[in-house]
C-alpha cells in the first residue's frame, strides 16, 4: 500500500511541477493545489501505513496508531486552504484589471 501510496504522490508532484511551468495563472494555482496534495500523501505515507488502535491506554491494546501524522496533514490542509483560498482571489484580481491570465503578457515590457 505504501508503494502505490507514493506512485499517486510523485504522480502529483509531477503533474504540479508540469502545471507550474504554464503560461496561465489559473494552472499555476492548480499546480500549487496539486502539489500540495501530494505533499499530505508524501506526510502520510513517510510513517508508514499501519493498522491499530486509538491512542487510549485504558483498552488494554498494545499496537497503537500514531496520531502525529494525522495531525500534521490537518494542520497543513488548513494552510493549503487558505492559500488556495489567497492566490484565487489574487488571480481573479489580476485578470479583473488586465484582463489576461497569460504570465507572458503580465510580465510587462523590457523599457517599463
Amino acid at each position: 500500500m505504501e508503494i502505490l501510496m507514493s506512485i499517486i504522490a510523485g504522480v502529483l508532484f509531477m503533474t504540479g511541477t508540469y502545471l507550474l511551468l504554464s503560461k496561465s495563472l489559473l494552472r499555476v494555482v492548480m499546480a500549487l493545489v496539486l502539489l500540495s496534495h501530494g505533499s499530505h500523501l508524501l506526510l502520510l505515507t513517510m510513517p508508514g501505513l499501519t493498522r491499530g488502535a486509538a491512542p487510549l491506554l485504558n483498552l488494554g491494546e498494545t499496537t497503537f496508531t500514531d496520531p502525529l501524522p494525522q495531525a500534521m496533514i490537518l494542520t497543513a490542509i488548513v494552510i493549503s486552504f487558505g492559500i488556495t483560498a489567497f492566490l484565487l482571489v489574487l488571480a481573479y484580481r489580476t485578470y479583473k484589471v488586465h484582463n489576461t491570465d497569460d504570465l507572458e503578457e503580465l510580465r510587462g515590457s523590457a523599457d517599463e
